[in-house]
């Protein structure tokens, strides 16, 4: 009853940029937090950046300074600005959603991820 789609990925230079927009639509209620995570190859998958509904934002470590996480409330979109992008960054990005959905006579909230977006730093 929810999707959401990602898109913006690709191969990319190392300092160069990419923007990532993850847009959820269908029976939705009200979002709460919004995020995107990443895989890297043998890795587990780590938390990038996340922002409330409110607007506050948190960061990796390793993103501060150089990803900007935002959101369009009236599109349901959550964006995210990556900027320097390292080879250490290559990795398949998620965005995660956490929302209210409209069950008709009761709201329930549930947790939605996109199907991955693939970002490749290299030169």
């Amino acid at each position: 009853q929810v999707q959401l789609v990602e898109s913006g990925g690709g191969l990319v230079q190392p300092g160069g940029s990419l923007r990532l927009p993850c847009a959820a639509s269908g029976s939705i209620f009200s979002i709460n937090a919004m995020g995107w995570y990443r895989q890297a190859p043998g890795k587990q998958r780590e938390l990038v950046a996340g922002i409330t509904s409110g607007g506050s934002t948190n960061y990796a470590d390793s993103v501060k300074g150089r990803f900007t996480i935002s959101r369009d409330n009236a599109k349901n979109t959550v964006y995210l600005q990556m900027n320097s992008l390292k080879p250490e960054d290559t990795a398949v990005y998620y965005c995660y959603v956490d929302l209210f959905v409209d069950r008709g006579n009761y709201r329930a909230n549930e947790d939605y991820w996109g199907q991955g977006t693939q970002v490749t730093v290299s030169s």
